[in-house]
This record gives C-alpha cells, structure tokens and sequence, in this order.
C-alpha cells in the first residue's frame, strides 16, 4: 500500500483555488512508519523522524500564526475502513490559507518536511472552513 504523504497536483490546485482570505482548520491524520529511513540513508524511528519535523517547522508554522486547536492520540475505529489507523491526529487553525502557503513554500520548512517524508507512513490532510453555531449540531 502506498501512503499518502505530500499533496498531489491536483489536489494542492484545489486547495489553491478556494478562499485564501478566510481562517481556515486543517484535520491532520497521521500514521507513522516504525524505522525512517532519509535520502542519505539515515535511519531513526518514524516517531523521532516526525518529532524533528515539528522541531524545524513548528517555529514557521507559529511565524504565519497557526495554532493547534486540539491534539489527540486516536485508540479505536469506530467508523470507516478497518485498515487505517493512526497514530497521531490534531487540527491545525490558520489565519487565512495565505498563512498556510506562506508556510508551505518557505524555504526553512521546505527543509525541514525531509522529516515528515522520512517518518510518515501516511497521512490525511483535510482543509475545512469555518462554521458559525460552533458547539451545535445542527
């Protein structure tokens, strides 16, 4: 099974062509691999290859005002495929998708996503826009 790690052309191009101008959540799933291994062929845990990329990307990611709005450990599947599962999961806010870009393509974090490539076995990355009646269901 091949993971789903960095975005695919088409799918950056839609992100690309919504609103940049409003705050934006991210809902990151993340499973990690058990050995990483880089370019070089060094080779650390998934684990430590993920915590080094928020290390290097997390000060960008606070420049362009991104804030983890919650973090979780997820322990079962309730709904959905009974092959995925994951090791990590949090939403990211975003001022605007601007800030997300900006951060994306600055040339420090570009660097440091070696890490999350080395690391992540797969992901999910789900851009949703802000609702009013926060706390409600309908």
């Amino acid at each position: 099974m091949t993971g789903h790690i960095d975005p695919s052309a088409e799918h950056f191009a839609a992100f690309k062509a919504l609103n940049r101008d409003q705050p934006i959540l991210m809902i990151n799933l993340v499973r990690l691999k058990e050995k990483a291994v880089y370019a070089d062929g060094t080779e650390t845990t998934g684990a430590a290859a993920y915590k080094a990329y928020g290390k290097e990307s997390g000060p960008i990611f606070q420049r362009v005002g991104g804030t983890i709005v919650w973090r979780g450990k997820p322990e079962t599947l309730v709904i959905g495929p009974a092959d995925e599962h994951w090791d990590l999961a949090f939403v990211a806010r975003y001022p605007t998708a601007h800030a997300f870009l900006e951060m994306v393509t600055d040339p420090d974090y570009r660097k440091a996503v070696k890490h999350r490539q080395a690391g992540v076995a797969d992901s999910r990355l789900i851009r949703c826009g802000e609702l009013d009646g926060a706390g409600t269901f309908g």
